[in-house]
């Protein structure tokens, strides 16, 4: 029996606040176009997505507000922290994706950024934000099933 292959997948930074403010439809992985600065930057481990959303401009799909921290070593040619940065997804995810953006009005909102066989890539949620009383029914429902668990354990 063959053992399992490490794919390689490096996890660099998570957006946590993420699955608490939205239900999320659909996960999208993309690839992302970055600089050398940029990339050397991610490596160790310095990206914020927190505040980060994903739009359309022209049939094409950009990732704006994300935070890459200035990366020391580089020179003269060292990258923006605040650019728009262009994802990498073909023609029909696009098309699918910028549909149900108007159509249904979802959101798009990056949830991790991580590196997979040594290439950028950024995971993408298409997602509908929550309402205060959703986040309340989560939280009770989260409470209960650990309260639930704590009750089963002490019965045995």
């Amino acid at each position: 029996m063959k053992a399992k292959k490490n794919i390689g997948i490096k996890i660099v930074c998570n957006n946590r606040k993420a699955k608490f403010n939205y239900f999320f439809h659909e996960l999208i992985e993309a690839g992302i176009v970055l600089k050398g600065s940029e990339v050397k930057s991610i490596r160790d481990g310095k990206a914020n997505i927190n505040d980060a959303y994903v739009t359309d401009n022209n049939g094409e799909i950009f990732l704006i507000n994300s935070h890459i921290p200035l990366y020391k070593e580089s020179s003269y040619n060292n990258h923006n922290t605040r650019d728009m940065r262009k994802l990498l997804l073909n023609k029909k995810e696009i098309n699918k994706v910028i549909g149900k953006i108007n159509r249904e009005g979802l959101t798009i909102i990056p949830t991790k950024v991580y590196f997979k066989k040594g290439k950028a890539k950024v995971e993408i949620a298409i997602a509908k934000g929550k309402k205060l009383y959703d986040k309340r029914n989560v939280k009770k429902k989260r409470d209960w099933d650990r309260e639930k668990a704590r009750i089963f354990s002490k019965n045995k």
